[in-house]
């Protein structure tokens, strides 16, 4: 883990947010807002989003491995979106746009977002 100040609070949040992807993504057919955007955009921005947020929080060695996470995590909800019958169908289109926002994610991350939370760190706890 990046050293951070706010770490606990960091992964707390980000816990959140995985929690609400998880929620958004089991939720009934009937249920799922309309963000007035193509489901394949949310999808991708969705784990665009989850990918910095985490690597933000990981040293750069292990983003890769959240990447790996991230992408299982997709994959599950996606199976069990088929299985509960909810009005929720397994989609590999939308496995194609977690992975690409993902992919997206990471490579930002590399080029030199990935340092963001100790950026913002250093802006919001200056002495």
């Amino acid at each position: 883990m990046q050293p951070l100040r706010l770490k606990w609070g960091w992964l707390a949040a980000g816990g959140a947010f995985v929690a609400c992807v998880v929620y958004l993504g089991l939720m009934p057919a009937t249920s799922v807002p309309d963000l007035g955007m193509s489901d394949f955009v949310e999808h991708a921005a969705g784990y665009l989003a989850l990918m910095l947020w985490f690597a933000g929080l990981a040293l750069r060695s292990r983003w890769l491995a959240v990447a790996g996470a991230l992408f299982l995590l997709g994959a599950v909800l996606e199976g069990l979106q088929g299985a509960m019958a909810l009005g929720r169908v397994t989609d590999p289109v939308d496995l194609a746009a977690n992975s690409l926002g993902i992919a997206l994610g990471l490579g930002l991350a590399h080029a030199g977002l990935g340092g963001w939370m100790r950026w913002a760190e250093a802006r919001l706890l200056r002495p």
